[in-house]
């Protein structure tokens, strides 16, 4: 008797991805933080990340995004990735999710 897989979307594997990167100053992951706005998967797997940080004066500026484009690049059948950073709307902290919230007290 064949098992059979239920397939994962390769926006879902991005989504993966994305929570291993975490701001170094919060035990907490940058999608569950709130700061990616957008994931758009185009075709032959272009992806295009909208995003955002805490602060625009974020010590992790330049480390984070980096991060977030190598863990995306990492995913089988990935071709590119485009990040964006953008400070519109300023990040607060009411994107974080509830789990982020729960881990930071903030519940």
């Amino acid at each position: 008797m064949k098992e059979e897989k239920e397939e994962i979307s390769i926006k879902d594997k991005i989504v993966e991805a994305i929570k291993e990167v975490y701001d170094p100053e919060i035990p907490v992951d940058v999608y569950e933080l709130g700061l990616i706005y957008e994931i758009n998967v185009y075709p032959v797997n272009n992806v295009y990340i909208l995003m955002t940080l805490t602060s625009p004066s974020c010590p992790s500026a330049e480390a984070i995004p980096a991060e977030v484009e190598m863990k995306v690049k990492e995913v089988e059948g990935i071709n590119d990735v485009q990040i964006e950073l953008t400070f519109d709307p300023p990040y607060s902290m009411d994107m974080m999710s509830e789990a982020a919230k729960l881990e930071l007290g903030f519940l």
